[in-house]
């Protein structure tokens, strides 16, 4: 099993909207970065663990737990002439862009980058270094526990 760390804008999808439907799966549509595509392409498997992220937002963070239900497969909102993720270049027999869905697990209270930073063993967390943008990144077993033991 990994563990990630998925960022969305809560007023396009938050765990809110998750726990509304808990044994739903939901596809993780519009990742438009080469690296994060291949996190969930080459290294993402059903059953690892999320740490979900509101960000872009007064109060950005973790917010809650998802679980990975689903291998990478072709993110549908880029042949999609009407979505902001469409991308002409994609074609159904060659997509350019993946996606994962994921289902609910728990929401937490929120988790902001300054409290995780003041934890020295989260230190070295992709998601609190400098200059840091990915929308997905992987999350360290040490980290994982440290949060879900010791902060939620």
């Amino acid at each position: 099993m990994r563990y990630w760390l998925m960022k969305s804008e809560p007023d396009e999808v938050s765990i809110d909207h998750l726990a509304t439907h808990p044994d739903q799966a939901f596809e993780w549509t519009g990742v438009r970065n080469y690296q994060a595509r291949n996190f969930m392409r080459d290294d993402m498997r059903p059953g690892d663990r999320v740490l979900f992220w509101h960000s872009s937002c007064p109060e950005p963070g973790i917010a809650g737990l998802a679980e990975v239900v689903t291998a990478a497969h072709a993110d549908s909102s880029q042949f999609d002439p009407d979505s902001p993720y469409f991308d002409p270049k994609s074609t159904p027999d060659a997509p350019r862009w993946l996606c994962v869905d994921v289902r609910f697990l728990a929401k937490t209270r929120l988790l902001a980058p300054a409290e995780l930073r003041a934890h020295p063993p989260l230190a070295e967390m992709t998601v609190l270094k400098r200059g840091n943008r990915l929308s997905i990144t992987p999350v360290t077993p040490d980290e994982w526990a440290y949060i879900t033991e010791q902060l939620i």
